[in-house]
């Protein structure tokens, strides 16, 4: 969405329509976030609560996983997360593809792995059910995300990302996005790109709502979820 100007004789200046447009979405978007994430917030608290006991019970270390993502314009944040993993798994993930050339394979071109040894008992229930992913409400109530976008990448993703990385953050981070609503675990990394790279392009009040609703439907039938 291009941000134009009419520049009359006189000097002033107009918003063209597309503009207006822009703005008008981008305010109802963050308005509906912002509502939405802190009446969610309130509501879930006491399943919050429980899910920190449960996670923490299960294995050791805190409930919440906090790290670094890339955000909007390439801008890094602090993305908040339940814990599904064991401590250290990123350290653990290295060593176990430099050791496993098949595991680096389906690695390099996924950016997940099928049979994850890294996830917990607790972590593949709330995985399963995106209940891991409820934390980043916080993040949407902050502004740093929001409930419709592309996928919160990680940092070392960036060189990845390659030509698709600029298009992509266009737009901030969501709870749940086109990607997800479009096979979310089932497709390669290259395919999750391409489809986050449409939404930059094409996102609109109308696509928002359609992945909102459709988002419940993936989530009922778990549809990608690993």
């Amino acid at each position: 969405m291009k941000e134009e100007v009419v520049v009359e004789k006189n000097g002033i200046q107009f918003l063209t329509l597309s503009v207006v447009k822009d703005y008008t979405y981008r305010f109802v978007k963050r308005l509906f976030d912002f509502i939405i994430s802190l009446i969610s917030l309130i509501l879930l608290s006491p399943f919050f609560i429980i899910f920190i006991i449960i996670i923490r019970v299960d294995s050791r270390g805190p409930a919440f996983l906090v790290q670094k993502r890339i955000g909007k314009n390439g801008k890094e944040f602090n993305f908040y997360k339940f814990r599904s993993m064991v401590l250290n798994a990123d350290e653990i993930l290295f060593k176990m593809l430099e050791s496993d050339s098949k595991l680096k394979e389906e690695y390099d071109k996924n950016k997940k792995l099928e049979n994850d040894p890294r996830i917990t008992k607790v972590g593949k229930f709330i995985r399963k059910y995106s209940i891991d992913e409820l934390p980043q409400l916080i993040n949407i109530l902050k502004g740093d995300m929001s409930l419709i976008g592309n996928r919160p990448y990680l940092p070392r993703e960036k060189e990845d990302m390659g030509g698709y990385f600029n298009e992509i953050v266009k737009t901030k981070p969501g709870l749940t996005g086109y990607w997800q609503t479009q096979g979310r675990s089932k497709t390669d990394f290259e395919t999750r790109l391409r489809l986050e790279t449409y939404y930059s392009n094409h996102m609109s009040l109308k696509l928002d709502i359609k992945i909102f609703f459709r988002t419940f439907a993936v989530v009922i039938k778990k549809e990608g979820a690993k």
